[in-house]
């Protein structure tokens, strides 16, 4: 091998092993972070000051690994509209029925299906079934028993039975039925409802069966009372 061809040869190696190392030197010292106040992925790319900072596209995204945690601390909310109104609605009014969200929101029993619909199927929406009828939440907000008792306090007559029961302490089952102004049958209706929910206890008195309020569901249902204060049906 000529000199001449052999000086060529080292110089192309040295381009080569130069360029694949300060390769590895940036890839090391690559750092990004995530903004939550902007969509804007903010770079910190030593040597190339144009690179700081780039708005992302499906294509960026693809090519940038965003860590898991990055979006942790905030709410992903539907893109569309009318999806993201229902799921604000819902998120405020836990508990809500179907036709609550149809008439409150003045969209159509169809519209309403299928974005409800989409919402449950993306996990951002669950529901609980109250007889024929179906109370929707916002996911991951309640546990099973908040979401019962919330269901039930959005039945006038159960929710005034029970915040007659927290302001009277212990009452006999006539007197119930009269602060609430009901019959006797119907209070005892409603009663066998709330036992299931070991909310309300009671005792036989002599020929008097009397109620009163279990003390240790007493914050939890002050809680659910608090978040369906505004209407019950």
């Amino acid at each position: 091998m000529s000199l001449k061809r052999a000086v060529t040869v080292f110089v192309l190696a040295a381009i080569i092993l130069g360029s694949f190392a300060a390769l590895l030197y940036h890839q090391k010292n690559f750092t990004f972070s995530v903004s939550e106040q902007s969509p804007c992925l903010v770079h910190v790319y030593s040597g190339i000051p144009s690179l700081r900072s780039i708005q992302p596209d499906n294509f960026c995204l693809l090519a940038v690994p965003v860590p898991a945690t990055a979006f942790s601390n905030t709410e992903q909310l539907p893109v569309n509209s009318t999806r993201a109104d229902i799921y604000t609605y819902i998120k405020y009014n836990p508990g809500v029925q179907f036709r609550g969200i149809c008439s409150d929101l003045g969209i159509s029993v169809g519209l309403a299906q299928y974005h409800l619909g989409v919402l449950v199927k993306s996990g951002l929406v669950s529901f609980i079934r109250d007889g024929r009828y179906k109370r929707f939440f916002a996911s991951k907000k309640f546990s099973q028993k908040e979401m019962l008792m919330i269901s039930l306090l959005r039945h006038k007559t159960a929710r005034k039975i029970l915040e007659t029961l927290l302001n009277k302490k212990r009452l006999s089952h006539g007197e119930l039925a009269g602060e609430v102004a009901i019959t006797s049958q119907a209070l005892t209706w409603q009663m066998h409802t709330l036992e299931k929910t070991e909310l309300v206890q009671q005792v036989n008195e002599g020929m008097k069966t009397v109620y009163w309020l279990d003390e240790a569901a007493l914050p939890i249902l002050k809680q659910c009372l608090t978040l369906t204060a505004e209407n019950s049906t």
